[in-house]
């Protein structure tokens, strides 16, 4: 009884789908939240709001999306940059052509909504190909839409440099007019994508959406749907005896994973850089995000963030810390020997724990819950 009450064992089914179903980790998660909505806001700089917070954020979505696929689908992809900007182009072009006064929640679900789809188009030969060989499909997106990106310059609206600029927007839409009626309530519609635009609206923001992406993206893993996800993950062809569809199952975590994908590089353009180009979603952005998968923990939601931090902070650490320790070097080797440290600290996590940091966690959690009561 005591096992069972510590979180070892499940008493009932109930317990056993409940999303948290230890005391000790509905109270975590809620201090966490509360303390990451208040904290930030009132005593974060622009620096870390800039350089630290929004990066974190936006990089979690996008590892949430590919850890749907990649972790609990079974399904390997180098796509992820390609699907970011195409979240990214939609956005723009909804906001600057399509719907101009419709606020940007709205636009960055319709944005995610469009890379869905592509998603699903780019995820068709998963019926017939695995492993390696979809890699490579997935690699071709990359570069495809890429390439299209650069070469139709309907994408950034004709710009000559192919520059996109997030024009001005407020989460729900219009912005009160001043002296108006709802000008009191111009709280509630900050404005969220400007250079100007306060870094602490722009968290605030960036934060809910995370939030309840992660979520809806934890209910959906543990009910119908990611089971039969990991059922194809597991052995595709006991799924399809058993009465699993498998290009239904397949192509529902390809919409998924570039669902979360493109509301990512929505918020990278509009959030977070304000101007970029294809550059900005190229190969190097697909591989830093599957790092973030496999460092955190192949099928984890809370992998995905842990990985997430790993791959931002690691090398702000990095850079900080050989001028602490008194070693002053130029900048280009400064940069060599991050990159060295940095692979050196991803094979190292690797070979220690293969399972991710996400293992660790739950070794860690156990550990604490049995404390009480040994054996």
């Amino acid at each position: 009884m005591l096992y069972r009450e510590a979180g070892q064992f499940k008493a009932s089914y109930a317990a056993d789908q409940a999303i948290f179903p230890i005391a000790q980790d509905r109270i975590f998660v809620l201090l966490f939240l509360v303390a990451a909505f208040v904290i930030p806001p009132a005593f974060a700089t622009t620096y870390w709001f800039n350089a630290i917070l929004l990066p974190l954020l936006i990089y979690s979505m996008a590892a949430l999306g590919l850890n749907i696929l990649v972790g609990y689908c079974g399904q390997i992809s180098l796509g992820t940059g390609a699907f970011m900007a195409v979240g990214a182009y939609s956005a723009y072009k909804l906001t600057t052509v399509f719907f101009p006064d419709l606020g940007l929640l709205f636009i960055f679900l319709m944005a995610g909504g469009i890379a869905a789809l592509v998603g699903v188009l780019f995820g068709l030969p998963s019926l017939r190909i695995k492993g390696f060989y979809l890699a490579v499909a997935t690699l071709a997106a990359q570069f495809f839409l890429q390439w299209l990106f650069n070469k139709v310059p309907w994408f950034s609206n004709f710009h000559s440099s192919g520059t996109l600029e997030s024009p001005p927007r407020s989460i729900f839409g219009r912005i009160a007019e001043p002296g108006g009626t709802l000008e009191f309530l111009s709280f509630l519609n900050p404005m969220v994508s400007s250079p100007s635009a306060s870094p602490a609206n722009k968290y605030v923001f960036a934060l809910a959406l995370v939030a309840g992406m992660a979520l809806v993206a934890k209910n959906l893993v543990r009910g119908r749907v990611g089971r039969q996800w990991m059922a194809i993950r597991d052995m595709d062809i006991a799924a399809q005896l058993i009465g699993i569809r498998p290009l239904h199952t397949k192509l529902s975590a390809f919409a998924t994973s570039s669902f979360y994908c493109g509301v990512a590089g929505a918020m990278m353009l509009f959030l977070y850089l304000n101007s970029a180009e294809t550059a900005a979603f190229s190969i190097t952005e697909s591989f830093n995000v599957l790092f973030m998968v496999i460092i955190g923990g192949l099928g984890s939601i809370v992998g995905s963030f842990l990985g997430a931090g790993f791959i931002v902070l690691m090398p702000i650490l990095l850079v900080n810390a050989l001028p602490a320790v008194g070693i002053e070097i130029d900048v280009a080797t400064r940069r060599h020997i991050e990159l060295m440290l940095f692979g050196g600290l991803m094979i190292f996590f690797l070979i220690v724990e293969p399972h991710g940091f996400a293992r660790l966690w739950q070794i860690a959690k156990e550990k604490l819950r049995l404390w009480p009561f040994p054996h």
